[in-house]
């Protein structure tokens, strides 16, 4: 019989059950105990064995029926008691009823009618408690022996909440949290201890022989980030983190997802605060129509229009397998709210006018566009000038017949001083949307024209890190162009986000205003090839750098303003608004006459013709080294 019931229940229920059958009888003797002074008189010890025939298999059935034994007791807790209480004091309920009925009831001492209950609920509910806390202290002990030891940086809300997510874990064993705040040090919290402060961390990780630390400080500026980044990487311990602060608060992850460090967590800089009242007033119950919607930045602004509940979002995209990606991902994102996925040329006016007409967009973000520098510099600089102009020109005019009430042109720091054929075709375009605004000045009502001038971001389409990347993963070389140069980096949903910001923005000194995001201080190509060999597990000794020589159409620094330009303050902290070269209608006029009779051009023609337009434009053939050649990295 009893190889049935384990059979079917398991042996740990077994194990419970016959524990709680026999707590029942301990606690009934003991009251009896209790109230007797240990001496229990005949007619008490007859009553009692009347009672426990009925009290015992009637309280157990009864935390059969209520599912008491469907936890764990290790992982005992409040909602645990909680039903343990109701299991026994229901049972003791359905006993006393039962004597009730048989006549026992005048038997029972009132001061053991009392305490049969309370030592019920402290054996059951003590028993539990002690065996999680036996068995935590068993896996910190025993099981901590395979178990990683890990330093955790950060005693905050984070940090806390991660030290009891992984209290008890048979892969992380926590010896100690490091913080700079003078009230913590020494203190315990969740049973850990508070050891000192993060410049300390080098003497602990020798101390403690610790070979992980997680940084739990989310919330913190990357400045203080990179310093607990650049520790571990000098003493040699693996460095994870936690979830991002927007992650967190969002509820997209918990912090017991850890991960290990990344790009951003290096080169990334402190969150962006958002007007979130501003944005909801720009996007939430709006048609919002996001061009180039397949792309890095296209796709991530969709993310982050997403959650400003818009009415309708019309992703317009060229590329065919780009959108349906796109589709996939956001009809499981957001399947309350309705989408549009469209595919269209920006150049083709009559199915821009046929997409606008069905949607009526009330803001428009316009993010397609050729970027690839030396690919567009050569063999594409014709097909560059029509996508990146031509298409522009088309949008800003169809947007103005239907009243488009925003338009946002996503640029580039390349379009200062461009000596590229892409940089020049985004200062092109540019300067349509700031002609468009003066065609508008005295409409009503007038479609606002708003331009967003950034750098670089990390892991877009085309961009280096993918590429290098891929290159570590071959076993190098890392190739790069030229040991000094630089760009401007940040992250994918911080150019996003600051994208919607200065949207939001645009409009406020009449339309037509260039925002320059702040992209921080520029960073060597080289040095952020080194900190991803690092990242990997390599040395530079393992993958190797190659310089192969500036390419066509690439500068060793970009500039997010050209001499003649300088800015203006915005509210937002990470925006400022340049003050470029302004153009009229006119000008507007004699630009479409000219990208309309295009048929097809040789490069040097582009190259030639865009002089002509954009004044700062320099072709430079001769942005190569002096030799040609490329130099190998001793």
């Amino acid at each position: 019989m009893d190889s049935l019931f384990i059979s079917k229940f398991g042996i740990r229920t077994f194990i419970a059950i016959v524990h709680d059958f026999a707590a029942i009888a301990v606690a009934w003797l003991f009251a009896y105990l209790f109230r007797y002074n240990f001496e229990i008189p005949a007619e008490a010890w007859d009553a009692l064995t009347k009672i426990l025939p009925w009290a015992i298999p009637i309280q157990t059935s009864l935390f059969l029926w209520l599912g008491l034994y469907r936890g764990l007791w290790r992982y005992a807790s409040l909602p645990d008691l909680k039903r343990i209480f109701v299991a026994a004091m229901l049972g003791y309920g359905v006993v006393t009823l039962i004597l009730w009925a048989m006549q026992l009831l005048h038997s029972i001492p009132i001061a053991v009618f009392v305490m049969v209950p309370l030592l019920l609920l402290l054996i059951m509910g003590g028993s539990r408690l002690i065996y999680r806390a036996w068995k935590e202290r068993r896996l910190d002990s025993l099981d901590g022996y395979g178990a990683k030891l890990v330093l955790i940086l950060g005693a905050g809300n984070t940090a806390v909440s991660l030290v009891k997510e992984l209290t008890g874990s048979r892969d992380w064993h926590v010896v100690g949290m490091l913080d700079d705040d003078p009230r913590k040090l020494g203190t315990r919290l969740q049973g850990v201890r508070v050891l000192g402060v993060i410049n300390e961390l080098p003497q602990w990780v020798q101390k403690l022989n610790v070979g992980h630390v997680i940084i739990a400080m989310p919330s913190v500026s990357h400045r203080i980030h990179r310093h607990a980044l650049e520790m571990c990487s000098e003493i040699g311990v693996k460095a994870m983190t936690v979830p991002s602060y927007v992650d967190l608060i969002s509820g997209k992850t918990t912090v017991s997802q850890i991960r290990e460090i990344e790009l951003d967590d290096l080169l990334g800089r402190d969150p962006v605060v958002l007007d979130d009242e501003g944005l909801h007033g720009l996007l939430t119950g709006k048609t919002v129509l996001v061009t180039g919607a397949g792309g890095s930045i296209g796709a991530e602004l969709c993310r982050q229009i997403v959650a400003f509940a818009p009415n309708r979002i019309v992703f317009l995209e060229l590329n065919e397998f780009a959108l349906y990606e796109i589709q996939e991902e956001f009809l499981a994102r957001a399947p309350g709210i309705q989408m549009s996925f469209v595919i269209g040329d920006i150049k083709d006016q009559a199915r821009m006018s046929q997409l606008f007409a069905q949607f009526q967009p009330a803001v428009v973000f316009h993010a397609a566009a050729y970027k690839h520098v030396p690919l567009m510099e050569q063999e594409n600089a014709c097909q560059a000038l029509l996508n990146n102009v031509l298409g522009t020109v088309v949008l800003a005019q169809v947007a103005i017949r239907f009243a488009v009430e925003k338009f946002v042109l996503v640029s580039t720091d390349k379009a200062v001083n461009p000596v590229s054929v892409m940089g020049a075709t985004k200062r092109l375009a540019e300067m349509v949307c700031q002609a468009s605004q003066q065609s508008v000045a005295h409409s009503s009502p007038a479609t606002c024209f708003v331009m967003v001038r950034f750098g670089n971001v990390l892991g877009s389409t085309g961009s280096v890190i993918p590429k290098f990347r891929e290159q570590i993963a071959r076993g190098g070389p890392i190739t790069i162009t030229h040991p000094e140069m630089t760009r401007y980096f940040m992250s994918i949903p911080e150019a996003a986000q600051l994208v919607l910001q200065a949207g939001l923005m645009g409009g406020a000194k009449g339309g037509g205003e260039i925002f320059v995001l702040d992209m921080g201080d520029p960073v060597k190509i080289v040095d952020l090839a080194n900190v991803m060999i690092r990242l990997s597990g390599f040395n530079e000794d393992d993958i190797r750098i190659v310089y192969t020589g500036l390419r066509p159409g690439e500068k060793l620094h970009e500039e997010l303003l050209s001499a003649s330009e300088n800015t203006l303050p915005t509210p937002h902290l990470k925006v400022r608004i340049a003050q470029a070269r302004q153009v009229d209608e006119k000008w507007l006029s004699n630009l479409a006459l000219w990208l309309n009779k295009i048929t097809v051009l040789t490069d040097q023609e582009v190259r030639d013709q865009l002089q002509q337009w954009v004044p700062e434009y320099t072709s430079k053939d001769n942005v190569l080294n002096d030799n040609g050649q490329g130099k190998i990295a001793c």
